[in-house]
C-alpha cells in the first residue's frame, strides 16, 4: 500500500491506498502510531483489497467519547465527551481529503476502532449516515448509559456488516464498569441480530491490551469481506 499522510486541525491522518481507486474505505481512529502494524496484520491475514484512512494524534478521552465519564480510579483522566466536534471534523474535512487524495470512488466508507475508538465507531452509528460497515474492536461499551443510549434508538443507516470483539479476559477485572464489557457487547449484539443488521461477535485470547493490531484487522477483514 502507498502511504500518503496530511494534517488536519492537529490530526495527523495516514492515508494507505488500495490497488483501487474505487476499492472501499475504512476509516480507523487509533490511539498511538500511523497504523503501520494493523496494515502488516491486515497482509498476513490476506484481507481484501481498501483504502485505511488511519487518523491519531486525537484527544483520546474527549474526541472519542460521547459524553462526560469520570475518571474510572485515582490516577485515571476523566472523559470529556467531544465526539460530536471530532465527528464534524472527520466528515467534513478529514474523509473529504483522503477522497480527493484517492482520485476515485470507494464503492463504501466504513469506519472501525480499537477500545474508545470502538465505542466512537458504534455511536456514530447514530449520528450520521456515512459509514456502510462498522467495527468495534475491544470496544468500551461498558461506557456509563451507552448500551440503554444504543437500544432506545435507530441507528441513521442501517449498516450491512457489524464487527463487535473482546478479549476474553476483559470483564475480569474488580472494576464494576469495565467488568460489565462482555454482557454489554454481547446484549448489543443481540440487539442489532434482532435488528437483521448482519452481525459478526467474536472472542479472542487475552486482555484489553493483547494482540491489538492483530484485532484490528480481523475486525477490518471481517467488514470488507
Amino acid at each position: 500500500m502507498k502511504k500518503q499522510s496530511f494534517d488536519v486541525e492537529g490530526k495527523t491522518a495516514t492515508l494507505y491506498l488500495g490497488e483501487s481507486e474505487n476499492s472501499p474505505l475504512v476509516v480507523l481512529n487509533t490511539f498511538t502510531g500511523d497504523g503501520a502494524s494493523v496494515v502488516k496484520a491486515m497482509r498476513s491475514l490476506q484481507a481484501p483489497d481498501c483504502s485505511l484512512l488511519v487518523v491519531g494524534n486525537l484527544r483520546w478521552d474527549h474526541d472519542m467519547t460521547p459524553w462526560h465519564c469520570p475518571p474510572l480510579s485515582e490516577d485515571d483522566t476523566p472523559c470529556t465527551g467531544g465526539a460530536k466536534d471530532y465527528l464534524e471534523l472527520l466528515l467534513g474535512r478529514i474523509i473529504p481529503e483522503a477522497r480527493q487524495t484517492i482520485g476515485g470512488s470507494p464503492a463504501y466508507t466504513a469506519i472501525a476502532g480499537y477500545s474508545l475508538a470502538g465505542l466512537f465507531a458504534i455511536w456514530s452509528m447514530y449520528q450520521c449516515g456515512e459509514f456502510a460497515r462498522v467495527a468495534s474492536m475491544s470496544g468500551s461499551l461498558w461506557f456509563p448509559d451507552f448500551v440503554e443510549y444504543a437500544t432506545a434508538r435507530r441507528t441513521v443507516r442501517t449498516p450491512e456488516r457489524l464487527y463487535l470483539s473482546l478479549g476474553d479476559e476483559e470483564a475480569r477485572t474488580n472494576n464494576a464498569l469495565l467488568s460489565t464489557v462482555a454482557d454489554r457487547n454481547v446484549a448489543l449484539a443481540k440487539h442489532y441480530r434482532r435488528q437483521g443488521i448482519d452481525v459478526t461477535y467474536e472472542l479472542n485470547p487475552g486482555d484489553h491490551y493483547q494482540d491489538a493490531a492483530l484485532r484490528s484487522a480481523k475486525g477490518i477483514k471481517a467488514i470488507l469481506a
